[in-house]
C-alpha cells in the first residue's frame, strides 16, 4: 500500500490582493469619517470660508466615488 502525501491545508478565507490595499484600509480606518466631516465647520469658524467651495467640490469628486467603491467592495 503506497502512502499518499497530503499537502498542508491552505487556510480558508479571503486574502488581500495587494499590500497597498491593506495600507489604504488601515489608514482609512485610523483617520475615520468624523474628522473629514467635522473639518468644514472648524474651517468656517476660524475664517476659512474661502476654502469651503474647493472642499465641497473635492467631497463630490473624491468622497462620493470612494464611498461607492467601499460599498461595492464590502458586498
Amino acid at each position: 500500500m503506497a502512502s499518499e502525501s497530503n499537502p498542508s491545508p491552505q487556510p480558508s478565507g479571503e486574502r488581500w490582493g495587494s499590500r497597498i490595499g491593506v495600507i489604504l484600509a488601515v489608514a482609512g480606518s485610523a483617520v475615520g469619517l468624523g474628522n473629514f466631516l467635522r473639518f468644514p465647520g472648524q474651517a468656517a469658524q476660524n475664517g476659512g470660508g474661502a476654502f469651503m467651495l474647493p472642499y465641497f467640490i473635492s467631497l463630490l469628486v473624491l468622497g462620493i466615488p470612494l464611498c461607492w467603491a467601499e460599498w461595492t467592495m464590502g458586498r
